[in-house]
């Protein structure tokens, strides 16, 4: 999957010259992307500057130069907002977060409110709800909501072959903060514990991400949240 966490073990095959190489082909691509965005033409679409953006983002997160990767991530972010280029702006947040800054944290709960305002890639949807995961403790409820609301946006928004493989990731997922934040092993203690957090009723816990987002964002809003759900079909 393209933004899902690989979940599989290193191999003795991770050698240091494996890693010498894979960052030789890395600084390459970025090279290369760079090039790219010299050569896009006078009237060039900001979008396309965009895209190449979070290419570069992507490929400076894997270089582990994570404030190269911020700065390429923010200017990604400002041209997709002003566009009102959703899915852009929240892949934006992901390299945000994943750059490791002081404000990472506000734009992974941004990034979260995008996704879950406007439909896009529930892939894309997942993983932003999943780093909510796992950066929290094992018996916040913050895990269990994130993870929820993960699943309702899979089973609301995919379809076909993506909708098979993300309602087993989504539902791993839940089983997994399940077990960690009360020891819920099978399915009669997971039912359990989905009906004591209130976790059947999207009436009960989208409020309740929106309380996890104000957290993560705090008072670093970089979007007019108003002025967006003004333009909403359905306020």
């Amino acid at each position: 999957m393209k933004y899902l966490k690989d979940e599989s073990f290193t191999t003795d095959m991770d050698s240091a010259e494996d890693s010498q190489e894979s960052s030789v082909l890395l600084e390459a691509q970025l090279a290369e992307f760079r090039r790219q965005m010299l050569e896009l033409p006078p009237n060039y679409d900001p979008l396309s500057r965009a895209d190449l953006l979070l290419q570069i983002g992507r490929t400076l997160i894997r270089l582990e130069k994570n404030q190269d990767a911020w700065d390429a991530g923010r200017e990604a972010f400002d041209i997709f907002t002003v566009r009102e280029a959703w899915e852009g702006a929240v892949q934006a947040c992901d390299i945000l977060f994943l750059s490791e800054q002081p404000e990472s944290l506000a734009a992974l709960g941004q990034g979260i409110w995008l996704t879950v305002t406007f439909p896009m890639d529930p892939e894309l949807s997942v993983a932003m709800l999943q780093h909510v995961v796992d950066e929290t403790p094992a018996d916040s409820d913050g895990a269990a909501v994130a993870a929820t609301v993960a699943h309702y946006l899979v089973d609301l928004r995919a379809e076909g072959r993506q909708r098979e493989d993300l309602m087993f990731y989504s539902n791993q997922l839940l089983a997994t903060v399940a077990r960690r934040h009360s020891d819920a092993h099978d399915q009669e203690a997971f039912s359990r514990w989905f009906k004591k957090l209130e976790l059947d009723d999207p009436a009960k816990f989208l409020p309740r991400l929106r309380n996890v987002v104000d957290v993560l964002v705090q008072d670093e809003w970089w979007i007019d949240r108003d002025a967006i759900r003004e333009k909403l079909p359905v306020n």
